[in-house]
């Protein structure tokens, strides 16, 4: 699964950085097509503008002199007798020469002389009638020379080679063809441009136009003949990242919300499957904790009843009281374990009802010791007590509460290695009451700590089986200090013993 997931979003993020890259290049050559045109339209503007004023300055008569008008024809004439046809070719030139006015070009020049030429080629071929001997036109060939181009191009490079480029294109004129072209393109973003020549900007750019090495694009304007150019039109798009990336963003979206579901969906899986196996190890060490718990009580009561089957036993009263004491003993010990399990079950479905009264902590925390004075006493040890809390009174349930003490007495008992040695102190923060029981037993580590209070939970002993117990007395203790609008906490270090505070608010 993690390996489909990791390949799930390789490629993901391959697809969709190759969708940004074939964006990028489309737009590149859309705005790369777009320049060509402009350019392209630029100049075939200038050039039939530049021969249209041309044309209607000769068209005139105001100020315009035909100077001088030559006529050149040749002609060539061919019989044919076997066809009875005669073919006549004539090749024509006609030449006129103009004289402008200097006052209709502001070039400051004193004349300005215009020559046109144009050709014609007419071929006729005549038929001489058979009947009438009258000569009849058969056909007619008349081709005009295209002599306009080889007339107004070189005047025209010329003349727009020594005109500086602000005069000759505007940035209006330019701003409307490409802002036309880049619109066919379905580019609909803000840019800036300039037209530089040799690398050094000239007056057509708009304000806010820099140069940049990687943003910008170009194309060459005003070519010459030779294919040379002085002049490029440049463009770039401020917003060229976010216009590319407005193609896929919604893709991009969704790709990382069904990615993210996924994803969480894997870890959350995981984190159960994870965690279902700890409760089985945990659930796993509880049942082997109970039938060591279980173990030894069943095996005393068998041998007391053995014992108590003896001929020479069941007569002496004695023993049969004793067996009889430690068969109770050990069933009550078996009930205690059973009725611990049952509570715990009651309070995780909320069926155990307990009733509060105001009571003394500091009477419940007196009895709680009363309880385990003989078995701390027994191992040499002994329990300090330090209630300097000036106020006791709190809602509580005096059995139940009694056992959470007891509980917390207990396990610092078992805990300590040498004998025991337990302060119990009590102080007053605000309108709470805090009871700290310390031991300085073999502590908990730092993960023990934070798990401590769950249930079935014990910290890995390994093999060793000197402290018995199965995960729910603390688990028990939370529960019921958590019913009493109350917190618990626990501090311990490795080796240095522990120290668990109930925190419970004081009656008003």
């Amino acid at each position: 699964m993690s390996l489909s997931l990791i390949g799930i979003i390789f490629v993901q993020a391959y697809y969709i950085s190759n969708s940004i890259s074939s964006k990028e290049d489309n737009f590149n050559f859309n705005v790369k097509q777009a320049l060509i045109q402009v350019t392209k339209n630029v100049e075939t503007e200038e050039y039939r503008d530049h021969v249209n004023s041309l044309r209607k300055l000769m068209a005139q008569d105001i100020d315009v002199i035909k100077d001088t008008t030559a006529i050149i024809n040749l002609y060539i004439k061919q019989e044919d007798q076997a066809k009875n046809e005669t073919l006549v070719y004539r090749n024509g030139i006609l030449e006129e020469n103009y004289k402008l006015s200097p006052a209709l070009f502001d070039i400051g020049l004193d004349t300005i002389s215009i020559k046109k030429v144009i050709s014609e080629n007419e071929t006729k071929v005549y038929k001489t009638s058979e009947i009438d001997g009258k000569v009849k036109i058969n056909e007619t060939f008349i081709e005009y020379g295209k002599t306009e181009k080889i007339l107004f191009e070189p005047y025209y490079r010329n003349f727009a080679y020594r005109t500086p480029i602000h005069q000759r294109i505007s940035k209006e004129k330019i701003e409307r063809l490409l802002s036309l072209k880049l619109m066919q393109f379905d580019i609909d973003i803000d840019y800036e441009f300039a037209i530089y020549s040799n690398d050094l900007a000239t007056k057509v750019q708009t304000d806010n136009f820099e140069l940049e090495n990687q943003g910008t694009m170009g194309f060459p304007i005003f070519t010459e003949d030779n294919g040379n150019y002085n002049y490029r039109l440049l463009v770039n798009f401020p917003d060229r990242n976010r216009f590319i990336w407005s193609s896929v963003i919604g893709m991009l979206g969704l790709s990382i919300l069904f990615t993210s579901i996924i994803l969480i969906a894997f870890v959350t899986a995981l984190s159960q499957i994870i965690k279902q196996r700890q409760i089985a190890e945990i659930k796993t060490d509880f049942i082997n904790n109970m039938t060591h718990e279980f173990k030894t009580p069943i095996a005393t009561i068998n041998l007391a009843l053995d014992s108590i089957k003896n001929p020479k036993i069941i007569n002496d009263k004695e023993k049969v009281k004793r067996y009889l004491q430690m068969i109770r003993e050990e069933n009550k010990r078996m009930h205690a374990q059973v009725e611990n399990v049952l509570r715990i079950s009651k309070l995780e479905k909320n069926e155990l009802n307990i009733s509060k009264e105001g009571v003394s902590l500091h009477d419940l925390v007196e009895d709680a010791i009363s309880h385990v004075e003989l078995i701390v006493e027994d191992r040499q040890g002994h329990i300090e007590t330090e209630l300097k809390a000036t106020k006791s009174s709190v809602l509580a349930n005096e059995t139940h509460f009694i056992n959470v003490l007891v509980n917390i007495l207990d396990n610092a008992i078992k805990y300590s290695p040498d004998a025991p040695k337990i302060t119990v102190e009590s102080v007053n923060v605000g309108n709470n009451i805090l009871v700290t029981i310390k031991d300085e037993g073999s502590g908990m580590s730092k993960a023990a700590v934070k798990r401590v209070f769950e249930k079935f939970y014990r910290e890995h002993t390994g093999n060793i089986h000197n402290v018995k117990g199965h995960g729910l007395g603390l688990s028990y203790v939370k529960r019921i200090v958590e019913d009493h609008s109350g917190h618990i906490s626990v501090t311990s270090e490795k080796g240095k013993g522990s120290a668990f505070t109930i925190k419970l608010p004081l009656i008003s």
